[in-house]
């Protein structure tokens, strides 16, 4: 097999995909097999070929499931974890803009979150 382009593989569906990376890593095994029987040198080079294509089907795989979480969540009011903002320590911990205009603390904040309003139920 020859070298697999990126831009190629994120035309195609999941199972496509799928298939695609079954037949690489039988290639691959294949090509051990012939490493290990004193094959070409050919084949011994045509390894790494299959391996980084390998890597590039996973790595669309894995781009195209997280963009469709991503779609899934985009107006929900909780994300998974994986999804939110990376950002800092600190930026995760300071105060809203909602937080800001209100004229909440840091220390109010985290009273509120530690100890919040009870809800009772009559």
């Amino acid at each position: 097999m020859a070298k697999v382009k990126a831009h190629e593989l994120r035309g195609k569906k999941k199972d496509e995909l799928l298939k695609q990376l079954d037949d690489l890593k039988q290639e691959l095994g294949n090509l051990r097999v012939a490493k290990v029987t004193g094959g070409a040198a050919s084949k011994l080079s045509k390894i790494r070929v299959v391996r980084k294509s390998i890597a590039r089907v996973l790595t669309v795989i894995n781009q195209t499931t997280k963009l469709n979480l991503r779609k899934f969540y985009r107006n929900k009011k909780y994300k998974p974890k994986d999804l939110r903002p990376k950002k800092t320590r600190a930026m995760r911990r300071a105060l809203t803009k909602q937080e800001l205009k209100k004229g909440i603390s840091k220390k109010k904040k985290r009273l509120m979150a530690k100890y919040p309003d009870r809800k009772s139920v009559v």
